[in-house]
C-alpha cells in the first residue's frame, strides 16, 4: 500500500509538474503578442482570417487551440505599423499561419527569423523586402498596393533541379520554414549521421529522465515546504 501511495504522489508531481511547464510555455509563447501596443482589427487581413478560423484575438495575435488538451497556438500574428526596423526574432510564433509585417520602416530581417515556422502559408511585407527563402520558396509572389505577398510555402524537400539537399544516408529531409529542411532519421536508424542502426533506446532515455523529473521536483517540493515552514 506504501508502494502505491509513494507512486501516486510521484506521479501527480510530474502532473503539476508538466501543467506548470505548459502554463509556462504558453506565457511565453504569447509575449509576442504584446510586442506592438493595439490589437488586431476586424477588418484587417489577419482580423478577417482570425474570424473566418474561429479564432479569438489576444492583443495583436489570433489564437486557437485544436483540441482541449493542448494550450493555444498563435495562428495570425498582426505587427502591421509598429515602427519595425529590424527583425530578429519572433519566439514563440512559429505556429503561425498568416503573418502582417506591412507599414513598418524594416531595413533587416536575419535569415533564421523563419526558421521552424513551418505552417507560414501568408505574409504580408513592405514592397522592398523580399519574401524569407527567397521567391523559390513560395508558390506566388507578388507586389501589390505597396506591399509583397508571400503566399503559399513550398515543401523544399520536394523540390528537384533547384536546390540541392544534402541529407545523410538512412535519413529523411522535412522542412523546416521558408528556404530551410532538417533531417530525420529513417525508422531503424538512429544516433549520429543516422549510422546507428536498430531501435532507438526509448525506455532507457525517457526512464531516466522521467526519474530524474521526480527527483527534481521532489527536491523542489521539500525545499518550498521547508521555507514555508520558517515563514
Amino acid at each position: 500500500m506504501k508502494a502505491v501511495c509513494g507512486w501516486s504522489k510521484a506521479v501527480a508531481l510530474i502532473f503539476i509538474f508538466n501543467l506548470y511547464f505548459n502554463a509556462c510555455y504558453q506565457l511565453t509563447e504569447l509575449q509576442v503578442c504584446s510586442m506592438c501596443g493595439g490589437t488586431v482589427l476586424n477588418g484587417s487581413t489577419v482580423g478577417q482570417f482570425c474570424s473566418l478560423s474561429a479564432g479569438r484575438t489576444e492583443g495583436r495575435c489570433c489564437v486557437k487551440n485544436n483540441n482541449t488538451i493542448d494550450p493555444e497556438r498563435i495562428i495570425g500574428l498582426d505587427l502591421s505599423n509598429c515602427s519595425i526596423t529590424h527583425l530578429e526574432d519572433l519566439h514563440g510564433a512559429s505556429s503561425v499561419f498568416m503573418l502582417d509585417l506591412s507599414l513598418n520602416p524594416i531595413v533587416n530581417i536575419t535569415d533564421t527569423t523563419f526558421q521552424g515556422f513551418n505552417k507560414l502559408n501568408y505574409m504580408i511585407l513592405p514592397h522592398d523586402i523580399l519574401c524569407p527563402g527567397g521567391n523559390i520558396s513560395w508558390e506566388k509572389v507578388e507586389v501589390k498596393d505597396g506591399n509583397r505577398l508571400c503566399e503559399g510555402q513550398k515543401n523544399i524537400c520536394n523540390q528537384t533541379g533547384q536546390l540541392s539537399i544534402d541529407c545523410p544516408e538512412n535519413s529523411l529531409c522535412a522542412p523546416y520554414g521558408p528556404g530551410f529542411f532538417q533531417c530525420s532519421c529513417a525508422d531503424g536508424y538512429h544516433g549520429y549521421k543516422c549510422l546507428r542502426e536498430g531501435e532507438f533506446p526509448v525506455l532507457q532515455v525517457f526512464g531516466a529522465l522521467a526519474a530524474s523529473t521526480v527527483v527534481m521536483s521532489v527536491l523542489l517540493w521539500a525545499t518550498q515546504r521547508r521555507k514555508a515552514k520558517r515563514l
